[in-house]
């Protein structure tokens, strides 16, 4: 209920402004004629989008349909009540199709949508017997505003900014403040006995950050010159602030200062993430894994150690060492670019995987958006409505020009050891391959949208690091196996933190002293554990584990005819498939017609 309220305005909330550069080349490229199958699937596919957008209309203007542009999200109970009706009256229609429907791609997104949706309704349940929300405006806000304020937005859209604006604040006819809807939810719930309220730290974590939020907004305004706007931000300006002080007196107060969810919220967290398997399961398997890396590091340290004449071999001291030297400035850009090339050589040179016909799209991060976020991205363009738009790797900027700001309490992504294992999970052959391979061959609405999970998404970025370990120096090679470190690490301090058997200074002790993580980004990490996305993380190391399977599987079943070019660019064309259709598709199409081949 809560979630669906924030995730319909922060629909794709990934997408960042790009510079005129980056659009224009996005813009030279021409979207492919779509498969007929993808075609009807789409035509199915958007019995809901219709009804999830109409309910959702900042998601409509995050995905390019300019019609949503001038309305917002009504947050209230009836709203969604009346959406509920409608998704489940159009499920019952594709029910029916998929009975009839002969086309097995078809029927596999048919199946993706009614477990979307089926999920959806039951977190949607559980949240409204047992939950107090907390949906911070000023964050839901800003997304619905910076969707339309925008480099990528076309300038004849970026006025309906300003009626949104209007509608947030309560000042255009018929609406109504957008925070005392918000309220009006909150005090709903909270008049029912035995609910559980949000806990202090992502309360105060949030409020601490909304000024920013405010701040950027009011400069984007400014920045597109638009009409109109002064008076209605800063009548919203001040609802905003109002409604965090009343968050402030009525509801961190109650807040809970337990960490730990539910069994039965985990477990519907965990499943909407794409993981199949129980905590404990999958907190043991990372417990092995944490254990083996830990073994193939040392002579990887060792042998780095050596080659920089470092006394100490420990792999923790030897990653510190690799960490001085920090990539900065104006060295950044170029750095990067020729990192990602070396790694486009490697990849046709080993026949590894089939490369886009474009170029990848690289550049530089705004001083804002470093201190939004440290780390290296993939930046994904719109995958309902595209219009050429395609991927971008985002490197952020450290140095003097980012003085005073969060970024440079990190040491962990700018060095040239571990800038391997960031251009190949981000850039080539990870996401943006995967995104640019969504946009250049087409992909359906199903998969594209509504089989978009952590699992599905996160895996291909872990293969891709582990396809080009081979091919890298030593400490490259002892970086890659750092991250990994990293993904098994977070495998079981999440879920040990949910069952309480991991207190939040263990998860400290094990991120900063045997991962060698800086302070800034183990607190990024605490965080993401404990309240801002709860099972996530869990996900980089289940389905980079799925995905190591499948490859060992499909090799035993080819044997001399496994080709890990064709193999590897089918997992691509088929888009975000669920781990298990993505199994069913190798096993039941890939290997039979490599069988079949000459």
């Amino acid at each position: 209920m809560y979630r669906s309220v924030v995730l319909s305005m922060m629909f794709a909330a990934c997408l960042v402004a790009a510079n005129p550069a980056a659009v224009a080349q996005a813009k030279a490229a021409t979207p492919p004629p779509e498969p007929a199958w993808v075609t009807r699937s789409n035509q199915y596919t958007q019995m809901l989008l219709d009804v999830q957008l109409k309910y959702s209309p900042e998601g409509g203007s995050r995905q390019g349909l300019a019609k949503y542009d001038a309305q917002i999200t009504d947050p209230t109970r009836a709203a969604e009540i009346a959406q509920r009706k409608e998704l489940e009256g159009a499920l019952a229609t594709l029910s029916k199709a998929e009975k009839k429907e002969k086309d097995e791609n078809v029927r596999e997104d048919l199946e993706i949508l009614q477990k979307t949706f089926n999920l959806q309704f039951r977190e949607q349940d559980y949240q409204f017997a047992h939950k107090v929300p907390f949906i911070d405006a000023s964050a839901a806000v800003y997304a619905g505003l910076q969707s339309l304020l925008d480099d990528r937005v076309a300038a004849e859209r970026r006025p309906a900014a300003v009626i949104r604006l209007r509608k947030y604040a309560g000042v255009e006819p018929g609406s109504k403040p957008f925070t005392d809807l918000l309220k009006q939810r909150m005090m709903e719930q909270m008049a029912k006995p035995g609910v559980v309220y949000p806990s202090v730290g992502e309360i105060e974590t949030q409020l601490g950050r909304d000024k920013n939020y405010v701040d950027a907004l009011q400069q984007l305004f400014r920045t597109y010159n638009l009409a109109g706007w002064q008076e209605p931000f800063a009548k919203l300006s001040k609802e905003l602030a109002d409604y965090d002080t009343w968050i402030r007196a009525a509801v961190l107060p109650k807040a809970r200062t337990n960490i730990k969810l539910a069994p039965e919220e985990y477990a519907l967290t965990l499943e909407n993430y794409g993981i199949d398997i129980p905590p404990a399961q999958l907190a043991a398997m990372a417990h092995q894994e944490f254990t083996a890396v830990q073994a193939e590091m040392a002579p990887l340290a060792a042998q780095v150690a050596k080659e920089h004449g470092w006394k100490s071999t420990d792999y923790r001291d030897v990653i510190r060492e690799l960490k001085k030297k920090q990539i900065t400035g104006d060295a950044t850009l170029p750095f990067y670019k020729a990192r990602l090339k070396a790694i486009e050589n490697i990849i046709v040179a080993n026949k590894l995987v089939t490369l886009p016909s474009q170029p990848a799209i690289i550049r530089l991060a705004t001083v804002a958006e470093t201190a939004q976020e440290p780390a290296p991205h993939m930046v994904s363009p719109p995958l309902l409505h595209n219009t050429g738009q395609r991927p971008e790797f985002v490197v952020p900027l450290v140095g003097p020009t980012t003085a005073g700001s969060r970024a440079e309490k990190y040491d962990d992504f700018n060095f040239d050891a571990v800038s391997w294992s960031i251009v190949a999970h981000e850039a080539r052959p990870g996401h943006e391959l995967q995104f640019d391979s969504i946009v250049e061959h087409g992909v359906s609405n199903a998969r594209a949208l509504f089989a978009f999970n952590s699992t599905n998404v996160e895996g291909w970025g872990l293969y891709a690091e582990w396809m080009m370990e081979p091919y890298e120096p030593a400490d490259g090679k002892l970086m890659t196996q750092q991250l990994r470190l990293l993904r098994a690490a977070r495998a079981f301090l999440d879920p040990g933190l949910q069952s309480g058997k991991v207190t939040q200074a263990d998860a400290y002790k094990v991120l900063e002293n045997d991962v060698v993580l800086s302070h800034a980004f183990a607190t990024d990490e605490v965080e993401r554990f404990v309240y801002r996305a709860s099972g996530q993380a869990n996900s980089y190391f289940y389905a980079f584990n799925q995905l190591l399977q499948l490859r060992k599987d499909t090799e035993a079943a080819l044997g001399k005819k496994f080709d890990q070019k064709k193999y590897h660019d089918f997992l691509l064309a088929q888009g975000l498939l669920p781990v298990d259709l993505l199994r069913k598709a190798v096993m039941e199409e890939f290997v039979p017609r490599e069988k079949r081949s000459n």
